[in-house]
Parts: C-alpha cells; structure tokens; sequence
C-alpha cells in the first residue's frame, strides 16, 4: 500500500483550529509519498509563515482515509 501525505495550507479563522477562511485560496503544496517527505516540506512552509499566526500548514494522512482499516498505525 501506498503512504501518501498531503501538505496544504492557508489561513485559518482562529489558530488554535482548522477551520480555514477561503477555501478557494487554500495553498494545496503537493502529495508525497512518505511522511518524511511531507515533513519536510511542510517545515519549509510553516517557517516561511512563523510570523503570521492566522497562517497553518498541516500533513493530511491521505492513505488513512482511502483505506482507514489498513493504516489504523501507519505513518
């Protein structure tokens, strides 16, 4: 099975959730296939924005929702 991660990111209504403002503005930064490598450049984009607190970059775990009994402990 492939372990794929989604990084994406835009600004969110209140920084403590994920509750984004524009979803047409959301920053969709690529699909990698390890957890690594979408850590990586996740880091990139969150230290791009440190200084602006209304802006969040997450890892989505997309194989644990395509396939949600396989992954139950996958990264």
């Amino acid at each position: 099975m492939q372990l794929l991660h989604l990084v994406m990111g835009g600004r969110v209504k209140d920084p403590r959730g994920l509750e984004f403002e524009d979803l047409s503005k959301v920053d969709l930064v690529g699909v990698y296939p390890s957890y690594a490598e979408a850590e990586e450049v996740w880091r990139g984009c969150a230290q791009r924005t440190v200084d602006d607190a209304e802006m969040k970059y997450v890892i989505v775990h997309l194989h644990k929702l395509l396939e949600p009994k396989l992954s139950q402990d996958d990264d």
